[in-house]
């Protein structure tokens, strides 16, 4: 059996990958470590409620002492540190948040692995033992209108989110390098679907044009970024764990790039002719100022990951889309949870007082 410890798997991104490896595999067990702050929801893990295979812990990745013991007790063949703050204007409002999670968070994981697994006195590691750390595109910062970023491209990160990103991952190649720690890292494109919190694009421009609020858009809209479909992601997770190269890093991008009022204009055109709802139409676009330090444009090569493990995106935006409106549409409860109270305060802070452009 391969026991796996997964942080910050009650987020969109972890929680999805919980659920894609208890259907795919029988011979595992999963420690799921959650701090459970506003973007984790255990809502998401219902379908492995009943599943002893899945344990859940409610602890925070800078809890040195909880994640020494969790290590010890379970002593987990592999750990993927989904873990951190995502959103870019939270980044902005506070970016010490981002620095203590994604930072100093990864750091601890890293230093406390490395403690259970180096044997200093015989200069080796435990067999079967891989850290893998899950990054993102945006530490590269901003292409142009042409090529994509390669493993090889250099980190230039513009925001304190993606800076948090890009620091963590020097970390994790400083262990391997100086301690020769097994670790992977991946960096992913944009991942939508299910779960995703909703003051992301494509569940923000869902749950404000079904109920006909107005729909912001940052700028011109004309941002383009790769979609990659979340249970994509998921699969070449999986596959770098359990086949990638030691000290390596992989992309893993969707070969779906669209203009962020491209995906507006989509989500309207759905609900509208999904709902039969003539009140959703692109009149409850808004132009609003843009964000500081906005990038441009992202886009992913994954042509290593495909030569080393034959991965692959499967979905393409049209599918993919289509699942993810079916979902929201027929889980109007888990957005009604998610959306009360904090939400509301945290949505007028972000876009109330933005002027229109």
């Amino acid at each position: 059996m391969t026991t796996y410890l997964m942080t910050g798997c009650a987020g969109f991104i972890g929680s999805n990958m919980v659920l894609y490896m208890l259907k795919k595999y029988t011979d595992i067990r999963i420690v799921n470590l959650d701090a459970l702050t506003y973007a984790g929801n255990m809502e998401n893990l219902k379908e492995a409620a009943d599943d002893d295979r899945h344990i859940f812990v409610h602890g925070n990745i800078c809890d040195r002492p909880l994640v020494s013991r969790l290590l010890a007790e379970y002593d987990p063949d592999v750990v993927i540190n989904f873990a951190a703050e995502s959103h870019v204007d939270r980044s902005i409002a506070d970016p010490m948040i981002f620095v203590n999670t994604n930072v100093c968070g990864t750091v601890n994981l890293l230093q406390c692995c490395k403690e259970a697994w180096y044997d200093p006195e015989q200069r080796s590691w435990k067999k079967g033992r891989k850290y893998l750390q899950v990054s993102t595109d945006e530490v590269y910062g901003a292409l142009g209108a042409e090529g994509f970023f390669t493993e090889k491209s250099p980190t230039d990160p513009h925001s304190p989110y993606s800076s948090s990103k890009a620091s963590a991952d020097h970390f994790v190649k400083a262990f391997h390098d100086t301690y020769g720690m097994p670790v992977n890292i991946t960096r992913c494109s944009n991942n939508y679907g299910r779960f995703q919190f909703v003051e992301k694009l494509i569940p923000l421009m869902i749950f404000n044009a079904k109920n006909h609020r107005p729909l912001p858009v940052y700028g011109d809209g004309m941002q383009i970024r790769d979609w990659l479909y979340v249970e994509d992601h998921c699969k070449a997770i999986d596959m770098v764990a359990s086949g990638g190269r030691s000290g390596e890093i992989y992309n893993i991008g969707g070969h779906n790039e669209r203009t962020n009022i491209f995906i507006v204009k989509t989500v309207i055109d759905q609900l509208s002719r999904r709902l039969g709802d003539p009140e959703i139409n692109e009149g409850l676009i808004r132009h609003v100022e843009d964000r500081p330090g906005h990038d441009r444009r992202y886009g992913i090569d994954p042509g290593k990951i495909k030569a080393d493990l034959g991965w692959y995106p499967e979905t393409t935006f049209e599918v993919g889309i289509v699942k993810t409106i079916d979902w929201y549409l027929g889980n109007p409860e888990w957005t009604e949870h998610v959306t009360s109270g904090a939400y509301q305060q945290y949505y007028a802070e972000m876009y109330g007082n933005r002027k229109e452009i």
